[in-house]
């Protein structure tokens, strides 16, 4: 499954690719503490926007070393040459034993960046898997979380109509197409 109308006209599909060419209202950045760019996901999202997305940044929420964004919560920003509106920075957590709110940590970071780019009046949203690069967040683990949360996100939203989880290679969709699949009644 690659699609699933969560309710009447809001949709949860996938998709495998580069998130930083995916034409959507707003991309969500899988971004640490600090919002000034890194490895991974919120290297490529930076280099990719140019130094615009940097600048904003530190015009909304002050320079590197005063800004921080709290592991489970989001901020946004113009995207400077992206193919969006907006980029939603979002800080998931660093996986350790699943014992230490990980979970919830993730789910939050998965509801808020949803709502605040609802907030912004983002009709699409493309993510990429939140803390399961460098953070090291088991995949089936997080695309079940990802699914579940942003599908309960949706039957809230008020312009979000469409969500895109993006996968980066195909081997990270399996996991994200087996959560759809459960969430949508599979078998």
């Amino acid at each position: 499954m690659d699609r699933w109308e969560v309710v009447r006209g809001r949709v949860i599909e996938l998709a495998v690719g580069d998130i930083t060419r995916m034409p959507a209202d707003a991309i969500v950045n899988a971004a640490n503490n600090h919002l000034g760019g890194g490895g991974g996901v919120d290297g490529a999202i930076h280099r990719a926007g140019g130094p615009a997305i940097l600048a904003d940044l530190t015009r909304r929420y002050g320079p590197i070393g005063v800004r921080t964004c709290p592991t489970g919560s989001a901020v946004i920003s113009d995207a400077g040459d992206l193919p969006a509106r907006w980029v939603v920075h979002t800080v998931g957590p660093i996986w350790l034993d699943g014992g230490q709110g990980e979970p919830e940590a993730l789910a939050s970071a998965y509801d808020v960046s949803l709502r605040v780019a609802d907030a912004h009046g983002a009709a699409h949203v493309a993510y990429p898997s939140i803390s399961t690069g460098v953070f090291r967040y088991p995949m089936h683990a997080a695309a079940e979380i990802a699914v579940t949360t942003l599908a309960q996100g949706l039957r809230e939203a008020a312009a979000v109509r469409r969500v895109t989880l993006v996968a980066h290679w195909l081997d990270a969709l399996e996991p994200l197409e087996e959560a759809l699949e459960r969430a949508a009644g599979g078998p």
